[in-house]
């Protein structure tokens, strides 16, 4: 991403009469909030917004509740076909758009946001920077690039990816730039603690017995300082939960004590399993999902398996010891 970039991004949307709008399948607050601080920031400037997300039937978890805007959301069919402007936020690879792809594809300027280096480098205008802590933090020096004060309602979206795709500021990609731009979104009056308590102590009591189970399957792999566990579609009927309600598990099996790596296996509705894996600094994970088809950052990255969990460990043991993937 270049001055250039950001101000022929800039160009575009201070010119459009339309602009449509999205992130990528089951969105997290970065995802979210910066499709939605972007949007409040062009409607104030009168431009017509439309945001979508790629899920059928579209579900936003408990948190989203505080995110202003979220009256902007439309189902992927009422999504504009052919937009004359499009903007995609946090899509690490074209297929994350899901249904929304052909409209992607038919737009006439596609401006892709994003932040991370497995990016896969699609879009008229690209907007990425693997060094940012956050889509959130790309889209904040868009806005600055258009001009007008951020609102309050652009500000908490925003501050809502920030700190969470920080892990409330404590990763390796957080900055000095990162924390004054934390700052500027804090001067605004929004409850930051209700905000927090919202993401991080808010689970249902069945989250905590499912997290019960998967430390009871908690294995170790120690000589590729891998700590591994998983859930079975059947785990998450009997507790009544979805996936998405489990996304804060991997937070808890990284804290295991001289592993490196930590992963969490969750089956889907399909039967394969959604790989989510972190580093502490010794692996780079980017590369092993990239591996399997997925995608990331050095310490956090996440793909999709078709094997079953023993299976699935031994494949991602070979790749992370340096050797091919098994065919």
């Amino acid at each position: 991403m270049t001055p250039d970039d950001l101000t022929r991004a800039a160009d575009a949307l201070r010119e459009a009469d339309l602009v449509a709008i999205a992130c990528h399948v089951n969105p997290d607050a970065d995802a979210l909030g910066s499709m939605l601080g972007l949007a409040h920031h062009l409607v104030d400037r009168g431009v017509e917004v439309t945001c979508s997300y790629p899920n059928q039937p579209q579900r936003l978890p408990r948190w989203s509740e505080l995110l202003p805007g979220l009256d902007l959301l439309v189902p992927p069919d009422r999504f504009p076909a052919a937009p004359p402007v499009m903007v995609t936020c946090d899509c690490a690879s074209f297929d994350r758009l899901g249904v929304l792809g052909p409209a992607a594809n038919a737009a006439t300027e596609l401006i892709w946001i994003d932040h991370h280096r497995s990016n896969d480098g699609v879009g008229t205008i690209r907007l990425v920077d693997p060094d940012a802590s956050s889509t959130c933090e790309v889209v904040i020096r868009l806005l600055d690039r258009i001009g007008g004060e951020i609102s309050e309602a652009s500000a908490l979206c925003l501050y809502a990816g920030l700190v969470t795709d920080t892990g409330r500021f404590q990763y390796e990609a957080v900055t000095p730039e990162t924390l004054r731009v934390a700052a500027r979104l804090r001067e605004h009056a929004f409850d930051h603690a209700a905000l927090s308590q919202v993401f991080y102590e808010d689970h249902r009591a069945a989250y905590l017995r499912l997290l019960g189970v998967a430390l009871g399957r908690l294995h170790q792999v120690p000589e590729v300082d891998l700590v591994w566990t998983y859930l079975l579609q059947s785990d998450l009927t009997d507790a009544g939960l979805g996936v998405g309600e489990t996304d804060d598990l991997i937070d808890v099996i990284r804290t295991v004590r001289g592993a490196d790596v930590a992963a969490v296996l969750k089956q889907q509705r399909d039967g394969r399993f959604k790989v989510s894996i972190r580093s502490r600094g010794a692996h780079d994970l980017a590369v092993a999902a990239a591996a399997f088809g997925g995608g990331g950052h050095r310490l956090a990255a996440g793909y999709t398996s078709r094997h079953g969990p023993a299976e699935t460990i031994d494949r991602l043991v070979a790749v992370l010891r340096g050797a091919p993937v098994p065919s």
